[in-house]
């Protein structure tokens, strides 16, 4: 099974958005045949804790727009690591260092990866 055409989509959005508040180092992974519940996980890192908030914020605010509400959030208080489920998307917003220690491209690196749709450059300025 692969993550379908509206998956992609949702990758989509929740990049463009994350991308608007500063957000870095995107990798999105098709996770649909490890994960029989989710598509896709999208990562992402900002570069402090409010920033972080910041970019998990306007994520959820964009994802309501397109119709996508969100099931769970977990992380916002701490802001060093914001988990954000959509059912078929899960957004990890990172700062830098829990990005680095949790490490999930190790785990997820035989997984398909999904296009994000952002300029790397841009996202790495």
């Amino acid at each position: 099974m692969v993550a379908t055409e509206h998956t992609h989509e949702l990758v989509r959005i929740a990049a463009a958005a994350a991308d608007s508040k500063g957000g870095e180092d995107f990798v999105a992974f098709d996770v649909s045949e490890p994960l029989p519940l989710v598509d896709a996980f999208l990562l992402v890192t900002g570069s402090s804790e409010r920033n972080v908030a910041a970019i998990a914020d306007e994520v959820e605010e964009r994802m309501l727009e397109a119709g996508q509400k969100r099931l769970r959030r977990e992380g916002r208080s701490e802001a060093r690591w914001i988990l954000l489920d959509f059912g078929d998307l899960v957004v990890h917003v990172f700062h830098e260092e829990e990005r680095v220690f949790y490490g999930l491209e190790r785990l997820w690196k035989d997984c398909p990866i999904i296009p994000v749709g952002v300029s790397e450059s841009a996202s790495s300025d």
